[in-house]
């Protein structure tokens, strides 16, 4: 056999395509323990330390690390945790949101994930931790009580729980990820400056 052959190319157009698939996994693994050690609700964790991940993830990689969260919670949250196939691509969205709402922002305002600035911590704090919470929050459990896996009545509850304790992950695991593993990334050639490249 010639040297290379058989083996998967190496160049820039593969390193993406093979960094979401390792991304899917991880997102998909991490959904899944969430979900199943730490039960609040059907896909509803008390601690979902996926979305952390899934957050720097999107930060780092753009496009790739916001379609891979996606995947993560359908597969890891949404099936592991029970909630219904017909609702699952519709309630996973709220994974789309919780990571897709920090990348715009930090594109929008030219931050850096690397948190380098208060400035940057702003923009991570306003997007990355409250307001990308509180959407997929608000989406997780809305559709879960409009789907009717949840009743009505446990709306507020799932709601709080799914807010409050993403509130703690995204606080403590997200923060010490970017800060961290950026620069060494960055090194590396592996952040993505626009959507996908």
């Amino acid at each position: 056999m010639e040297s290379g052959q058989g083996e998967i190319p190496r160049g820039p157009g593969w390193r993406f395509p093979a960094i979401f698939i390792g991304l899917v996994v991880v997102d998909t693994l991490l959904a899944a323990f969430g979900v199943i050690n730490i039960p609040i609700a059907p896909g509803v964790s008390g601690l979902y330390i996926a979305v952390a991940f899934m957050i720097a993830f999107a930060l780092w990689f753009g496009g790739w690390g916001v379609l891979a969260a996606y995947l993560g919670c359908i597969l890891g949250a949404g099936v592991a945790g029970g909630v219904p196939p017909l609702l699952n691509p519709l309630w996973s969205l709220a994974d789309l949101w919780q990571v897709l709402i920090p990348l715009a922002a930090f594109r929008a305002f030219h931050a850096d994930p690397g948190l380098w600035t208060r400035r940057d911590l702003g923009v991570f704090l306003a997007f990355g931790w409250l307001a990308n919470n509180l959407a997929g929050a608000g989406w997780g459990a809305g559709t879960l009580a409009l789907g009717g896996v949840i009743p009505m009545a446990v709306l507020p509850g799932a709601f709080w729980s799914w807010f409050l304790g993403n509130l703690v992950v995204t606080a403590i695991i997200t923060p010490l990820l970017l800060v961290t593993l950026t620069p060494r990334l960055r090194e590396a050639g592996l952040l993505v400056k626009g959507t996908w490249a």
